[in-house]
């Protein structure tokens, strides 16, 4: 009786071991307790504290590929035969070029009914996680007196000097072809633009690289967006913030969210979900002004010195709101207007 006790406890031992070992655990294949994100950039110091805080909490570590906005949902397209990234967090339009290449999943993370409607994909495959602005930096050492204008960045003392991100490449890059589109109209965004080709130094797929060349003087004038401005110039100074008025002196901007996602047949699809419950739950949220960011959720409200200095920064600043379903359908043709303009 013993013995037979005994190997009905061994027998039930070892099914639970197979079971585990084929993958019974919520982390996926094996149990594996890590989960994938690729990333625009701009987030990194948040991103570092934020899944250090996630691992603690659930034991699971966090792996994140970093690159231009563009750059990672082409590389989770060409993946996905063999799917490697679990979460994808990006820029318009390409969040909504991703969703309609079939690439991400629907999901329902915890709090997302706060995100407002606009902000979010009707069929559940894509929820602003931070809120952000097109802006652009200048060397104020350098560039004396500052650019304040359009007009100024045409002046012949930036040949070599300036230099914004590809639009199509990267997603503010792709915001300063939607800004100047604004500005002066479609064929207008593209004389301009061509205009400006004069002074620009050439491609770059990443806005985020071209920070520390403005910082060194080695560009005196580039893109960016207001959340990772202002946090490498916390962080290690050597730029300032503006925002180009027109031929009005209106001074104008639009929201360039950070949007994140389940991706579709992700290898560790639980622990995306608990990912994503993380990233827009209050508290996560709450530290979104750590990085000059600002919640999604509408029930979460920036405060502290840094909200501040948002808040100051935008002081003054037109808000408006681009359509990015519409922005998707004519990008190709936009891009392809843009490359003949500007020869890039």
């Amino acid at each position: 009786m013993n013995l037979r006790k005994a190997t009905v406890v061994a027998l039930v031992a070892a099914l639970a071991a197979l079971l585990s070992a084929c993958g019974g655990t919520a982390g996926g294949a094996s149990g594996d307790q890590t989960v994938t994100v690729y990333t625009a950039d701009g987030l990194e110091d948040w991103y570092n504290a934020r899944f250090a805080e996630f691992k603690q909490q659930t034991g699971i570590t966090v792996q994140a590929v970093t690159a231009g906005s563009a750059e990672v949902v082409s590389r989770v397209g060409k993946e996905k035969a063999n799917t490697q990234a679990d979460v994808l967090v990006t820029l318009p339009p390409f969040v909504q070029q991703a969703a309609k290449e079939g690439l991400l999943a629907t999901s329902a993370p915890k709090g997302v009914d706060q995100v407002p409607a606009a902000q979010k994909d009707p069929q559940g495959r894509y929820y602003a996680m931070m809120n952000n602005y097109l802006s652009f930096i200048y060397n104020p050492q350098q560039a004396n007196p500052a650019p304040k204008t359009w007009n100024d960045l045409l002046d012949p003392k930036y040949k070599g000097k300036l230099q914004y991100s590809t639009p199509g490449e990267a997603g503010d890059g792709t915001a300063v072809l939607l800004q100047a589109q604004h500005v002066f109209g479609d064929q207008g965004a593209l004389d301009y633009l061509g205009r400006l080709q004069a002074n620009n130094v050439g491609p770059s797929s990443s806005t985020g690289k071209l920070q520390p060349k403005v910082a060194k003087g080695e560009v005196l004038v580039a893109n960016g967006d207001l959340q990772m401005n202002l946090a490498e110039i916390d962080k290690s100074g050597g730029f300032s913030v503006f925002f180009p008025a027109d031929a009005q002196g209106k001074r104008s901007t639009f929201a360039l969210p950070y949007f994140a996602g389940l991706v579709n047949n992700a290898p560790h699809a639980d622990n995306a979900r608990k990912l994503l419950d993380f990233l827009f739950s209050p508290e996560t949220q709450a530290k979104a002004s750590d990085a000059y960011g600002i919640p999604a959720r509408t029930d979460v409200k920036p405060q502290g010195p840094k909200a501040e200095k948002i808040t100051a920064a935008m002081s003054g600043v037109d808000v408006w709101n681009p359509d990015w379903n519409a922005v998707l359908g004519r990008l190709d043709a936009d891009l392809a207007a843009y490359r003949k303009a500007t020869g890039q």
